[in-house]
């Protein structure tokens, strides 16, 4: 069980979205909360109304994110909970991406979770009491659906990054524990102004995901928190979509099989 209170919290992608509910709620529960975002007029707003630090902080740039460890340590003198949420959205036929579209998405949803890991798991690793790192994936980790394409491809990619990292912490024995972040449908204001928005998911295309319900960035942020509380490696905010993943597996198995 990883406790909260008293320990300090990193949640990157912090001004908006479930970013800046996950960090409201570790206040909550007595961390030290830093939020960092690339956006400083919506960080300081945020940081203000939260009651949080906040740390400016590029990351699809591994300096900015080095740098923004590196303060954190300086500040608090340890890191104990660390949020890779930072993200964006595009809702884009893949025969419609220009190779400048795939680099926007992955250099943040999955190269900046990338630079997360590198700059936070080696201070976590030093922490005598342990620590526990998060990356936000989505459904699109497990599920493709259209006009999602480089989105699914970067949340795969943080879903394989996430499990097998699980995989080398426990081999080694080591006290850091890894959570997947699965959310669904959130209101975030996902893929408008092309991709400008924070992290999330779908709420208003034609694929899949308009079909299920939209949850609240507080209420996925509570779900998130019970699995860091839990160490569970999986954070799933929407139940209903078992049936897309399962169908999903069921097609690989048939091929298998065949």
């Amino acid at each position: 069980m990883t406790e909260i209170g008293g320990r300090v919290a990193v949640v990157t992608g912090g001004a908006a979205g479930i970013g800046r509910a996950l960090a409201g709620l570790l206040r909550d529960e007595g961390a030290s909360v830093v939020i960092a975002d690339h956006r400083a007029g919506p960080l300081r707003a945020a940081a203000a109304e939260l009651g949080v630090e906040a740390i400016e902080t590029d990351v699809t740039s591994e300096a900015s994110v080095a740098a923004l460890a590196a303060e954190v340590v300086a500040r608090h003198h340890r890191v104990d909970l660390v949020v890779n949420n930072a993200g964006i959205g595009m809702i884009r036929p893949i025969a419609a991406m220009t190779t400048e579209d795939w680099r926007r998405i992955l250099d943040v949803d999955l190269w900046g979770v990338i630079h997360g890991v590198a700059a936070f798991l080696p201070l976590l690793e030093a922490n005598p009491d342990g620590g526990h790192l998060v990356n936000v994936g989505s459904m699109s980790s497990f599920v493709c659906d259209i006009g999602l394409g480089a989105y699914t491809v970067a949340k795969h990619g943080v879903r394989a990054l996430t499990e097998t990292l699980a995989l080398e912490l426990a081999r080694r024995g080591s006290a850091v524990r890894v959570t997947l972040a699965v959310p669904g449908s959130v209101h975030t204001g996902f893929g408008r102004d092309q991709g400008d928005a924070e992290n999330g998911h779908v709420d208003r295309f034609d694929g899949v995901a308009a079909h299920f319900r939209v949850l609240e960035p507080t209420e996925a942020a509570h779900l998130i928190l019970r699995a860091i509380r839990d160490d569970e490696l999986y954070a799933i905010t929407h139940p209903e979509w078992l049936p897309l993943v399962e169908a999903s597996f069921a097609a690989v198995r048939a091929a298998f099989e065949r």
